[in-house]
């Protein structure tokens, strides 16, 4: 089949057209009701890596377990935690570190209940080191979590036991302000251990080849081409999901996709920069606070880039400022890792700390040479920059000028698809890479902790001591003012040191069919949940 492309002038003459022409129609007609299939159409950038949640990481997985997974906790409507599986909020003990959880009668999409085993199973199946899971660290909180992963303790020492099949147990390291916000992230759900043993290695690749106990099972994946959620007729709270059906679409390609929105093959599609002016007035205009960074990852065991100097001639190198001119638009250049809606001590994190890092070419020319006397060479090495294989090239060809005109270097621009591109982060076969990074859970450690040495997602090496001290006492700082603090001095030395190279905060824009109800976006972990979104005068 051949693949149509249309151009930016193009969608704006067709969406226009549309816009005038179709909106007065349904606009004011009343819901159909559950006589009419509710179905909902979209449009994603990359297929799904893996849907195990021990093992998964990218954001296009996230997204997709969190509306076909349930947690002890989900984040509701307005971004907080509330009752998952979890038949009500724990009780605390008075030391803030015990939590015991009942669970509500639920069952698996097979039928099956789901039980508190089925929650120490799958924690205590991440935090096994057999299974290699980047985001173990996640579950660190928890008492003998993190001895457990890095073969200092067993299975038996974890702080997370399920006294009955209702009623689970988790026992914390130290008081933490988030972790019930943690509880309703990926990785916090449960997972049936007879179908982990059944699919082995092939578990979660496949539709199916797992169970679901959220709101939609996945019902179709066609691999690097679309997939399908179905409404779970075992879902607890079945009578609030509106949705029979929800059809997507994998286009990596941004105008592609806005053709769709046009020709009415997709309902909701994120809105390319170039178009934001001409839609902000629309009806189907939305835009969404995001606790997102872009940033560069430096892989220290590449040559210059184990140079201090070096990195940070890098960073410097980055004109910010003309990043968000050529199109980024709302975006705003960031100085710092914690984008700016993420919350800390008192009000937002970004409040209190500094931008660290902005452009300074002079600065940038001088730390280069420096550097390249330390490391006794003349010339700088080509350097590989990967990046998303999407419409996110042309923000990679902005940095490239820049770097090139400021440093001289030789920049090769490797777009990849996205799960090739993290294979190649993950086993260390990069110089430098474009990373789009949504925070897990509304705290400043979700941007922070993945930096430390030992951090599994450190993917290009960087470590500092004073760091890892830093980010370690903030894990169990019962003292909040005081963590704050500490990791306001850990950003610093991360930016300043150049352990990375902030780009910029992503703000999001959509366009979105009004007939589209009470999709909830989230400004950190999963993107969006589907449970409660309805179809409503739909022509």
């Amino acid at each position: 089949m051949v693949k149509k492309r249309f151009s930016a002038l193009a969608v704006l003459v067709g969406l226009t057209g549309w816009l005038l022409a179709g909106c007065g129609g349904f606009l004011g007609e009343a819901f159909k009701g559950s006589g009419e299939k509710q179905v909902l159409n979209l449009v994603e950038k990359a297929e799904p890596i893996n849907l195990d949640t021990a093992k998964l990481i990218d954001d296009s997985s996230v997204k997709i377990a969190t509306n076909v997974l349930e947690g002890l906790m989900r984040l509701g409507p307005e971004n907080r935690p509330e009752p998952g599986m979890a038949a009500d909020f724990p009780k605390i003990s008075k030391d803030k570190k015990t939590y015991t959880f009942k669970l509500r009668d639920a069952k698996w999409s097979d039928g099956r209940p789901v039980t508190a085993h089925d929650f120490e199973y799958a924690w205590k199946r991440a935090l096994n080191p057999k299974t290699k899971s980047a985001y173990a660290f996640i579950l660190y909180p928890i008492e003998g979590a993190e001895e457990y992963h890095t073969g200092k303790g067993s299975a038996e020492d974890v702080g997370v036991k399920a006294l009955d099949d209702k009623t689970l147990r988790v026992r914390l390291k130290e008081p933490i302000p988030y972790f019930l916000s943690l509880t309703s992230f990926i990785t916090y759900s449960p997972q049936r251990k007879d179908i982990v043993e059944k699919y082995g290695d092939e578990y979660a690749k496949d539709a199916d080849k797992m169970v679901y106990n959220g709101p939609f099972v996945m019902s179709e994946w066609s691999h690097q081409n679309s997939y399908q959620f179905s409404k779970n007729g075992k879902y607890w709270d079945r009578k609030n999901v509106h949705l029979d059906e929800v059809n997507v679409r994998i286009v990596p390609d941004a105008e592609e996709a806005m053709g769709m929105y046009v020709s009415n093959q997709a309902d909701v599609v994120m809105l390319n920069n170039d178009l934001i002016d001409a839609f902000k007035d629309t009806k189907e205009f939305v835009t969404a606070n995001s606790g997102t960074i872009y940033f560069l990852r430096f892989n220290t065991n590449f040559s210059i880039f184990a140079n201090k100097k070096i990195r940070q001639a890098f960073s410097l190198s980055v004109d910010r400022e003309e990043l968000i001119a050529k199109g980024l638009k709302d975006d705003v250049p960031a100085g710092g890792m914690v984008p700016p809606l993420v919350m800390g001590y008192e009000g937002y994190f970004r409040d209190h700390a500094k931008e660290y890092v902005k452009h300074d070419p002079e600065k940038a020319k001088g730390l280069l040479q420096e550097g390249m006397k330390e490391l006794g060479i003349d010339t700088l090495p080509d350097i590989e920059l990967l990046v998303y294989d999407d419409d996110r090239k042309l923000i990679a060809l902005t940095l490239k000028e820049q770097l090139q005109k400021t440093l001289g270097v030789k920049i090769r621009i490797n777009p990849l698809p996205q799960k090739q591109k993290f294979e190649m982060e993950e086993q260390g076969k990069f110089h430098l890479t474009f990373v789009r990074w949504t925070g897990d859970y509304n705290d400043p450690m979700t941007f922070l902790d993945m930096w430390h040495s030992k951090n599994a997602l450190n993917f290009g090496g960087w470590s500092n001591g004073r760091y890892d001290e830093l980010i370690e006492r903030s894990r169990e700082n019962p003292d909040f003012k005081k963590r704050e603090k500490d990791l306001i001095q850990a950003e610093k030395i991360l930016v300043e040191e150049a352990g990375a190279a902030p780009l910029y905060y992503e703000k999001e824009a959509y366009l979105q069919k009004t007939y589209v109800k009470n999709l909830v976006r989230h400004p950190v972990g999963a993107k969006y949940t589907l449970k409660w979104v309805r179809i409503e005068g739909k022509p």
